[in-house]
C-alpha cells in the first residue's frame, strides 16, 4: 500500500512553499513543478523535493524569467 503523505494537493504545496495556490498552478503550467491529475492536480513529494533542490539560489518569483540570486 502507498503512503498518501507522499502526494500533495496544490493547497498543501502552497502551504509548504508559503505562497498562494495560483503561484503553484503557474509552476505546474510552466513545467517547473511536475504534477499529475487524479481528479485534481497532485504533486509527488519526491518531485517537490527535486524542484526545491534544483532552484535553490535562484529567484523564481516569475517562473518564466528565472534569475540567479545576487549575493
Amino acid at each position: 500500500m502507498y503512503d498518501t503523505t507522499q502526494i500533495y494537493t496544490v493547497t498543501e504545496v502552497s502551504k509548504i512553499l508559503k505562497c498562494n495556490r495560483n503561484y503553484v498552478y503557474k509552476l505546474i503550467s510552466t513545467g517547473l513543478l511536475p504534477a499529475l491529475k487524479l481528479g485534481t492536480l497532485k504533486v509527488r513529494k519526491s518531485d517537490l523535493d527535486k524542484f526545491l533542490s534544483k532552484y535553490v539560489g535562484y529567484d523564481i518569483t516569475d517562473p518564466e524569467n528565472i534569475k540567479p540570486l545576487n549575493p
